[in-house]
């Protein structure tokens, strides 16, 4: 179907490589977190929730991977050993929900300082606004905590964007290449399948979205991973969210 004639109730955007530039979580985000990990861990030791996400960390099949990784082996686990574990994954890249969860609160200190400031394409704000203006819901699902996707966009360099979405989805959802996740969401936003445009830079993801009966369209960015000459004809491909500010509403109300 060309996006000209393209219709959905709910666009539900992936973040890296999508709205945002691979380059700054990986270049700026990541390192803000793994830089600030300590600090963050030595004040807030004590707290509640910070125990609870260093309970959840020692039971992901990670951490005994990482213990086998060191000389000595560290019995206590201390501001250390986590910080270090912590530092691991993010080198790895790995997508465990707690490690998650702690960055998200290692970035709120950013957002709230003014150190940060969620970058967004140039494209993003526009689309956001034509879409939320025409009465579409805009979702979000990232490997990101809800809690740092609410961050991006409400600290965004182009103000705050959060107020145009109605939804977020993370790994609690289940994670991004897996079917179910996606009937999860669907499920969850009370929608068909059929009416939920999914976008986002990994085809692994659009066929994991599609494959539950969603629409998936594939962002080339500048930056992205390249594409084979089967995933650009398996899939619509586009350079950004311009195409898409013609969406219809099933009803074929024509955003304006």
């Amino acid at each position: 179907m060309p996006t000209s004639e393209r219709v959905a109730k709910v666009v539900l955007v992936d973040i890296e490589g999508t709205t945002t530039s691979i380059s700054f979580v990986h270049d700026v985000l990541f390192p803000f977190a793994k830089e600030n990990v300590e600090k963050f861990l030595k004040e807030s030791w004590e707290n509640e929730d910070t125990k609870q996400i260093v309970k959840d960390l020692q039971q992901v099949p990670q951490f005994t991977d990482y213990k086998t990784t060191l000389s000595a082996p560290s019995t206590e686990v201390d501001v250390g050993l986590i910080t270090d574990f912590v530092r691991y994954l993010i080198d790895k890249d790995l997508k465990v929900t707690p490690m998650k969860t702690l960055q998200g609160l290692i970035w709120a200190q950013g957002y709230a300082s003014g150190e940060l400031k969620g970058h967004v394409y140039e494209d993003v704000p526009a689309a956001f606004q034509t879409w939320s203006a025409a009465g579409l819901r805009i979702c979000v699902y990232s490997s990101g905590s809800v809690a740092a996707q609410k961050l991006i966009f409400g600290h965004s360099i182009a103000g705050n964007l959060q107020t145009h979405l109605s939804a977020h989805f993370d790994t609690h959802v289940g994670h991004k290449q897996e079917q179910k996740s996606y009937e999860n969401i669907a499920n969850e936003l009370g929608e068909e399948p059929q009416q939920i445009l999914f976008l986002t830079d990994i085809p692994g993801e659009a066929a994991a979205a599609r494959s539950a009966g969603l629409q998936a369209i594939i962002l080339q960015r500048p930056g992205n991973a390249a594409l084979t000459d089967d995933q650009k004809s398996s899939y619509e491909v586009i350079p950004d969210f311009k195409p898409l500010l013609n969406l219809k509403l099933p009803n074929n109300k024509a955003l304006a």
